[in-house]
């Protein structure tokens, strides 16, 4: 029974490390938000990453891959760790098509692929997924499900584009580039996929969606050409919320959402975009589903909506897992905001909790 630092409520669904009740985040965030910082950077420094995107001045030199729009100043690294400035350069420590960040593995089809249910990969049995997972995020979710991420270090290890598409095999159907994010390595992500859409493999991505504007067209291409598709993580729709759950705010992930949806009339079948939310206890309420699947179907109603199990990890280890109450209460908010494809994922994750 965690408690609230600002309204003193105490609650099993308020995460100790945090201190804060969804409430307080949401109605006094000029209270709230300085608390939820401070957390955010003792989680990055217990990792030797950059506690805020570094914002110094001139003769700092600029990276623009996101929404971060790091400044990096001689001898600091930007936000995702990256990036360093050294000697007035911008030196790129993974993230280039010569050198990624990443593991990878084979996963047999169908897999717990966020899009299984719309996509063809369900159907090919026998088959399987190259899924690339990058060692580096925009963000930093206190309940990231894949924070091992953060242990992944850029100066012993390192794949290029070349050597991750020759992973792939002739049983081989589909990849997905995830993580962590593809964002701080989009370059690599773009020059494997390129390689192995020539091969006639689908391309995939599953994002937080924070990378510059002008990327999301490159992305979309490539899956649309490919059979592939976009998947956007949706944490959160309250700008408060966003910003104390993963340390940045969404309005480019909203904006570079309504960028693919708009394309998505190109290819209905399967769908161009999915998007899905993790039902974080105590936080992802009914309150944010609303509002993020109105979001979703005031582009298009058709749109893939995939709700998630959350297991307790990183920053939030203390919530119970998803209830089966939460993940139906939303399911029915969802499909009452005016979607018509949404999904309940990661059953096997839910509880009896509260």
């Amino acid at each position: 029974m965690a408690q609230c630092a600002v309204c003193g409520q105490r609650s099993p669904l308020i995460a100790s490390s945090l201190a804060l009740c969804v409430d307080c985040i949401r109605q006094y965030p000029e209270q709230a938000l300085p608390l939820a910082t401070e957390v955010h950077h003792r989680s990055r420094s217990e990792f030797g990453l950059p506690e805020a995107p570094p914002q110094s001045g001139p003769p700092a030199k600029s990276c623009h891959l996101c929404s971060n729009e790091c400044r990096v100043a001689e001898g600091e690294t930007g936000y995702c760790g990256l990036r360093c400035n050294e000697n007035g350069a911008l030196r790129h420590l993974a993230g280039t098509p010569t050198k990624g960040l990443l593991h990878w593995y084979h996963d047999p089809l169908p897999t717990n692929c966020v899009a299984d249910w719309v996509c063809e990969g369900h159907r090919h049995f026998g088959c399987n997924n190259l899924a690339v997972f990058y060692g580096a995020c925009t963000f930093n979710c206190l309940f990231c499900q894949n924070w091992h991420y953060r242990q992944i270090s850029p100066l012993k290890s390192g794949l290029s584009a070349v050597e991750v598409a020759a992973c792939a095999y002739e049983r081989t159907l589909c990849v997905c580039c995830f993580g962590g994010d593809p964002t701080p390595q989009i370059a690599h992500a773009l020059a494997t996929s390129r390689l192995l859409a020539a091969r006639s493999l689908r391309i995939c991505w599953e994002t937080n969606g924070s990378m510059h504007p002008a990327l999301p067209d490159q992305m979309i291409e490539l899956s649309l050409r490919s059979g592939g598709c976009v998947k956007f993580d949706l944490k959160a729709w309250d700008r408060s919320l966003h910003v104390a759950l993963t340390g940045s705010t969404n309005e480019q992930t909203l904006r570079n959402r309504a960028r693919v949806a708009s394309q998505a009339y190109r290819r209905p079948d399967p769908p161009l975009l999915i998007a899905s939310t993790l039902l974080v206890p105590g936080y992802v309420d009914m309150t944010e589903i609303r509002q993020l699947a109105a979001l979703i179907a005031g582009l298009d109603r058709t749109i893939p909506y995939a709700l998630l199990g959350f297991h307790p990890h990183f920053y939030m280890h203390d919530l119970p897992m998803t209830s089966v109450r939460h993940e139906e209460d939303a399911l029915a908010a969802a499909q009452a905001a005016g979607l018509s494809n949404v999904r309940i994922g990661n059953r096997h994750l839910l509880s009896r909790a509260y």
